[in-house]
């Protein structure tokens, strides 16, 4: 598995600092986002052989065969490496494994060789380990047999793939995105508009594909699936005649969506920077929803995949500040992930306020408004934190011109009253529940 060494040209910073970039900047970190991914799972060999972990031989067999059909399938390969929890799982086995912790198992590498050798008709028997019966083989399914069962042998040819232990057969089915006997497929979800396509994949089975997550969703039934597919079709539509840009950076960056459970109001989504490509989020309630929140947390993406290649903040110092998206306070990394998310959101309503009417306008305008001036406030703090480093500031600076670029964007006075009465609520809230001397301070409402 190659790598090659990334570099994020002079213009292509400046466009991603502006909030954009497009499908070639996006397209630029997730290779490097893929080269991260092969270093991690070679790094699993490494500390397998490393500690002599006793799974070391096994590690070594699943490698050389993942090596091996990457010879002769080399896109098959690069997709299995890139899924998003791979790297997750790469990680997390690395310090396991670093660590002494009892519970690493390295030999579940066999499970990317097993995926690639069935993505690509490659004839092989592969032994790989089960928990509790259980075998997660990343962005293709998941096969359930006897709670007993620790140990399962793959076995794929051209024709056919199906995993077996203890006398028990569960088989593949030919399009693995269905389900079976045995077998749970990771369902896709796919869109096209104008000729422009997008096609995610609904993980709601591996463990690693959100890390650390309270909140993860149950298996969506058939009829959940349908209706995120519905929603897709017709936010997929809003994005690719509206805000194009967006569009083919989301198309670019998100490649899984997984479920969260609902919360008591609204919607919840995230990103990990383990799992560049894979949105979590709750059932979106309309189309609308659902696109601004892809384009939110493609901004975080974005960025995430960027600081692996460029420090924007230097060590966290203790500081904490004010955001006002969240309600906690926030180190300096933090406030940059959701300045530069809202950067991104701001965008979206400023376009997305010109095609709506009635109540629907007082709110893509109120939204506008709203993020518009928080946005410009957290990057005047993060300018003034002097905790940026030198491409930091740089970056920071670029995302405030943008932001100052918009501020003389008349917004109705009604609907900019709503936003800063919502900006308001939120301020004395976190006041009430952070507000401490060694808090960072937070402005005051506008217009006083």
């Amino acid at each position: 598995m190659n790598l090659r060494e990334h570099r994020i040209p002079e213009e292509m910073f400046a466009e991603l600092a502006r909030g954009g970039g497009g499908t070639a900047a996006v397209t630029c970190l997730a290779a490097a986002q893929h080269s991260k991914h092969v270093l991690l799972v070679r790094g699993v060999l490494e500390a397998a052989r490393a500690c002599g972990h006793p799974e070391a031989a096994a590690t070594r067999r699943a490698y050389d065969l993942l090596a091996t059909i990457q010879r002769a399938h080399p896109g098959v390969v690069n997709a299995v490496v890139r899924h998003p929890a791979v790297g997750a799982w790469a990680r997390r086995t690395i310090k396991a494994l670093e660590s002494g912790d009892p519970e690493a198992a390295p030999a579940r590498l066999a499970a990317l060789a097993a995926v690639a050798a069935i993505r690509s008709g490659t004839t092989c028997d592969i032994d790989v380990p089960a928990v509790e019966g259980v075998v997660t083989l990343p962005s293709l399914g998941q096969a359930v047999l006897s709670p007993t069962v620790s140990c399962v042998t793959v076995q794929c040819d051209p024709e056919c793939a199906e995993v077996a232990a203890e006398g028990v057969i569960v088989r593949i089915p030919a399009d693995p995105r269905q389900d079976a006997p045995g077998w749970r497929g990771m369902r896709e979800l796919s869109a096209e508009t104008d000729g422009t396509p997008i096609n995610v994949v609904i993980d709601d089975i591996d463990p690693y594909r959100m890390p650390e997550t309270t909140n993860m969703g149950e298996r969506l039934t058939q009829a959940e699936a349908r209706r995120w597919q519905e929603t897709l079709h017709r936010a997929w539509g809003l994005l690719v005649r509206h805000h194009r840009t967006t569009a083919d950076e989301v198309a670019a960056a998100i490649t899984v969506l997984t479920p969260l459970r609902p919360p008591a109001l609204g919607q919840s989504s995230s990103t990990s920077r383990e799992t560049f490509g894979c949105v979590a989020l709750s059932t979106p309630p309309d189309a609308s929803t659902l696109a601004v929140t892809l384009a939110h947390e493609t901004q975080h993406a974005k960025l995430s995949a960027l600081l692996d290649l460029v420090p924007l903040t230097m060590p966290d110092d203790g500081s904490r500040y004010y955001a006002p998206w969240r309600e906690d306070p926030r180190p300096v990394p933090g406030l940059l992930q959701g300045a530069y998310a809202y950067l991104g959101v701001t965008d979206f309503w400023r376009r997305q306020r010109h095609l709506e009417t009635g109540q629907a306008r007082v709110h893509a305008d109120a939204e506008f408004s709203r993020w518009r001036e928080a946005a410009s406030m957290v990057a005047r703090t993060l300018i003034d934190s002097g905790r940026l480093t030198a491409p930091g500031r740089t970056f920071v600076t670029e995302m405030a011109r943008r932001l100052d670029g918009w501020a003389g964007e008349p917004v109705p006075a009604g609907a900019r009253a709503i936003g800063e009465e919502r900006a308001s609520l939120h301020r004395a809230r976190w006041l009430r529940n952070n507000g401490r001397a060694d808090i960072s301070p937070v402005p005051p409402p506008a217009g006083t």
